[in-house]
């Protein structure tokens, strides 16, 4: 019971804190002041100044993607060229050669688009240098790409007939300086004071309690963790700064710092919902988006947390006390705390873990995998899940439409064949790079040489490393082994694809709706903040993601059920 009442301590916690970040948030992007502001707006200009941006410039759509896409661009080159010179740069203690080219190309992709999927051990392949300079930057500008793309979205659904949707740099600039680094300040200062490791100190040397004939000590890395860890937490980046991530004990040592690194991971994008509805001066809209998103949590945490609860009959038939299923949970956080993570994590484009979850039953897995394929909405990453959901608002809007034939609406703006293409992008790409990447390993053989087990369960770790690739994610399977060149090459363009093709269109449809009246409400209107409206919602993502991924499901982690279960 106790378990249960810490996962509604969580969900309480959250919503409370929704309103105030939400409201600030919003203050922030519409460039009001804060009471961050005297502090931090010096620094601001100075960056305007340094990269020759004219903050009062407004830019179209077309102009603000270019921004968008050559940024990373840029940031992806920097990322890649940094590991693979690692060797002769300073604050590598350790001595860390250059990092492989091809998983160079892996991780400089990776973290540029916010997935953060790792192929390699972060403590013995990173230098101190890598994981700030390159790795940690990425987790700052990444986010803040998501949070301006949603803003961008955001005034498009509100202007009237205008033709310029904000300014990219002033959006990432004001989304980093006000939003990402003092929420990392406060939670870094947090998990310092619970035992996570801050420090440039080489790694240390411990002697071993029970030394064998070859080893008399064990060697413990350290490293300035902290700080990586609060923004990969708050800007849904997941990428650990150790092997095992956030189950390792100096990543996340205690309970508390179990709870305040996993809600930091749903804490902005349920923020950013109430930022919608401010935004849009109608806070109606943003908490409907939110119970959806909630609901849509429940329904797939509740059934991870049972079956884990439940375990494997088979425990009970050897003469086990419990067949609740404990393989690859850290005790310190127990059954309840470990899949209210797994399934926070992949509802969010996290991807962080505190268990591993190669090791939870078929139907404890399912679960996150689905929140993954169902296109990183629920909550999803930092900005990026707020605008997927509204894209498929839009598709609600207009499924609503057809069936009474009315040309459909959303925040007063009509829904035309355009938005509807763009749309239908957004939706369909993840869902193809899915499975295209699942299906191509197995057609070459290297799908098969990947797998750790035989069977379903190693076709559910093929399956949930492309779902978490393509959905910008980067949690795995842990018993897939992907670092090898042929999942680095694919995986690597994969998650470039899957990030910009989806915010080049999602920005298409904000400059597309911009140009638009305002259309007031009539008898035909469907209201969009109503619980019907959240309940047609769920359904459409439900609708969308069962259609696409149950073919597959039903030969992995169903398949390996219906087996456990005989």
């Amino acid at each position: 019971m106790s378990g249960w009442m810490q996962i509604a301590l969580y969900l309480a916690v959250l919503l409370l804190c929704a309103k105030p970040l939400g409201l600030y948030m919003a203050k922030v992007l519409e460039g009001e002041p804060t009471f961050l502001t005297k502090i931090l707006r010096p620094l601001e200009r100075l960056i305007y100044r340094l990269g020759g941006v004219k903050s009062e410039e407004k830019q179209d759509w077309k102009r603000y993607a270019v921004g968008v896409v050559i940024f990373n661009a840029l940031g992806f080159l920097f990322v890649f060229l940094l590991q693979r010179f690692q060797a002769s740069l300073p604050l590598n203690p350790a001595g860390m050669g250059a990092v492989s080219a091809d998983s160079a190309f892996n991780t400089a992709s990776s973290f540029s688009t916010n997935t953060n999927w790792q192929g390699y051990g972060g403590e013995s392949t990173m230098s101190y240098l890598t994981q700030m300079l390159a790795l940690g930057v990425q987790n700052f500008v990444s986010a803040a790409t998501g949070i301006a793309v949603l803003a961008a979205l955001i005034r498009g659904l509100r202007a009237r007939e205008a033709t310029h949707i904000g300014n990219f740099w002033v959006d990432l600039t004001r989304s980093t300086l006000y939003i990402l680094l003092p929420l990392s300040i406060l939670l870094s200062v947090g998990l310092v004071s619970q035992g996570v490791v801050q420090t440039f100190n080489p790694s240390a040397k411990a002697e071993l309690v029970q030394p064998t004939k070859d080893t008399k000590e064990q060697t413990i890395a350290l490293g300035p963790a902290a700080s990586q860890i609060a923004i990969k937490q708050l800007g849904t980046n997941g990428g650990g700064f150790f092997n095992v991530n956030s189950s390792h004990p100096l990543e996340n040592p205690t309970p508390v710092s179990n709870f305040l690194e996993s809600l930091a991971i749903l804490l902005i994008p349920a923020g950013l919902c109430i930022t919608f509805g401010q935004m849009l001066k109608d806070r109606r809209q943003g908490w409907a988006v939110l119970a959806a998103m909630t609901v849509l949590l429940l329904m797939f945490l509740v059934p991870c947390v049972l079956s884990e609860q439940a375990g494997n009959p088979m425990f009970k038939q050897l003469g086990l006390t419990t067949a609740a299923n404990w393989e690859g949970k850290e005790t310190r956080f127990g059954i309840e705390n470990s899949a209210l993570w797994a399934t926070a994590t992949t509802a969010a484009s996290n991807g962080s873990v505190n268990s591993m979850h190669d090791s939870y039953t078929p139907l404890g897995g399912l679960m996150p995998m689905i929140l993954m394929q169902l296109g990183e909405v629920v909550f999803g990453g930092v900005g990026s899940g707020l605008y997927g959901m509204l894209i498929f608002a839009v598709v609600a809007v207009f499924v609503a439409g057809l069936m009474v034939g009315r040309t459909p609406e959303y925040v007063g703006k009509k829904i035309e064949a355009f938005e509807m293409k763009m749309a239908s992008l957004v939706i369909l790409i993840p869902c193809s790079l899915a499975l295209l990447g699942t299906a191509i390993p197995l057609m070459f053989g290297t799908g098969q040489s990947s797998m750790s087990n035989p069977g379903a369960h190693g076709f559910s770790q093929l399956l949930y490393a492309y779902s978490s690739m393509a959905n910008n994610n980067g949690s795995a399977f842990a018993g897939f082994g992907a670092n090898v060149p042929f999942h680095n090459l694919l995986g690597g363009l994969i998650m470039w694809v899957s990030r910009f093709w989806l915010i080049v269109p999602v920005l298409a449809i904000a400059g597309s709706l911009a140009k638009k009246k305002i259309v007031p409400s009539g008898p035909g209107t469907l209201p969009t903040h109503t619980p019907l409206f959240v309940g047609l919602l769920c359904a459409i993502v439900l609708i969308v993601g069962a259609l696409t991924f149950i073919p597959a499901l039903a030969l992995g982690p169903i398949a390996e059920h219906l087996r456990m279960a005989r």
